[in-house]
């Protein structure tokens, strides 16, 4: 189970161009104010295509998944649900996980690999006594001792699971062997012994304990595995034990806070009025320092071209426009004198 300070710098000159509209908008309406001929739905009640004209495609949608769907399901929903086709997730929560999944609209899935990056924040319920397959309650009993350790057990163990550790991802897990997930090759009954990694747990503090049930609260790196946390204090503690319950309460910058419930979601994709939920796409990254640029330093963005810094810039930066709105990802380049575009979000 397993990111604005303001630099102000402006591009000199008159603008040059209107930014092209995004798909799904009239060209003649580039604020996507109105529909052209024939949108709307069609005969057989399906949506169109891509996003209904004037629709928000691209920008964030965090919601608070429920336990039951898997990850790729929401997505499946958000597409069919808001006619937008390019919808993607920063993240994944396992089926029994809930918590907080960050949605990438449009152009804005091209940002995952950012978010994905970004440490995570999740309450966990460990029971001991039954260790399985899985390493949570899915899956075939594979020990069963039926004890508990003692809570001065468990406080005395803890510290050497904090910081750097090294840990063994799950055989029922997305980690890739040879091409295919390990989860796939475990249903099909290959015994895997998935190669161990190095991550990092800053934060694990013992929240509650009523045996044979652990209360854990975890921040972690990318990459960990809950389950395999949970596993391995099993082991060491000589009772078994797996993961009984997981909620997600921060992903890199969004919490539960930032977090829209899942049936508010279902309910505002029914009536139309989901738009109300997106963020802008700039949220995912508020460690950036921003740089906002006019009309002729869009353009020149848009095709690939650098454009002057302000002195002393360095590292990373988002380009945003006169309105907020997320234009590119630029890196500082010749000395910190010109920003070259990493990543560009224009249509």
């Amino acid at each position: 189970m397993a990111v604005a300070q303001r630099l102000g710098c402006v591009a000199a000159g008159p603008g040059l161009r209107r930014r092209r509209a995004r798909a799904g908008r009239r060209r003649d309406d580039p604020r996507g104010h109105g529909r052209g001929r024939g949108a709307g739905r069609r005969g057989d009640g399906a949506r169109p295509a891509g996003a209904w004209p004037g629709v928000k495609d691209f920008g964030l949608i965090i919601a608070d998944k429920p336990v039951g769907p898997t990850s790729h399901q929401i997505v499946g929903h958000v597409r069919r649900g808001t006619g937008i086709r390019k919808v993607g997730h920063a993240g994944t929560l396992d089926p029994r996980a809930s918590g907080v999944l960050v949605l990438c609209l449009g152009a804005a899935t091209r940002l995952s690999e950012y978010l994905s990056a970004t440490s995570k924040e999740y309450e966990a319920t460990i029971r001991f006594g039954i260790s399985t397959r899985t390493f949570d309650t899915d899956g075939e009993i594979t020990r069963q001792s039926n004890r508990a350790p003692s809570r001065r057990e468990i406080e005395q163990l803890l510290p050497e699971f904090r910081g750097d550790i090294v840990q063994k991802p799950p055989p029922y897990s997305a980690v890739k062997v040879q091409g295919r997930k390990a989860y796939e090759l475990a249903r099909a009954g290959d015994d895997l012994d998935l190669q161990p990694r190095t991550v990092t747990i800053s934060r694990l503090e013992l929240r509650a304990y009523q045996p044979p049930d652990l209360s854990l609260r975890i921040e972690c790196s990318a990459g960990t595995y809950i389950r395999s946390l949970a596993h391995d204090l099993g082991e060491r503690l000589g009772t078994g034990a797996h993961l009984a319950g997981l909620r997600r309460v921060r992903a890199g910058p969004f919490s539960l806070a930032d977090a829209t419930p899942w049936p508010m979601l279902e309910v505002g994709m029914l009536t139309g009025k989901w738009e109300r939920y997106v963020r802008p796409a700039s949220d995912a990254l508020p460690d950036l320092p921003a740089v906002t640029v006019d009309a002729e330093g869009i353009e020149a963005l848009r095709f690939g071209h650098r454009i002057p810094s302000e002195p002393g810039a360095a590292g990373l930066a988002k380009a945003i426009d006169s309105s907020g709105e997320l234009v590119a990802i630029l890196e500082a380049v010749e000395g910190g004198t010109l920003w070259h575009p990493r990543k560009v979000f224009l249509g």
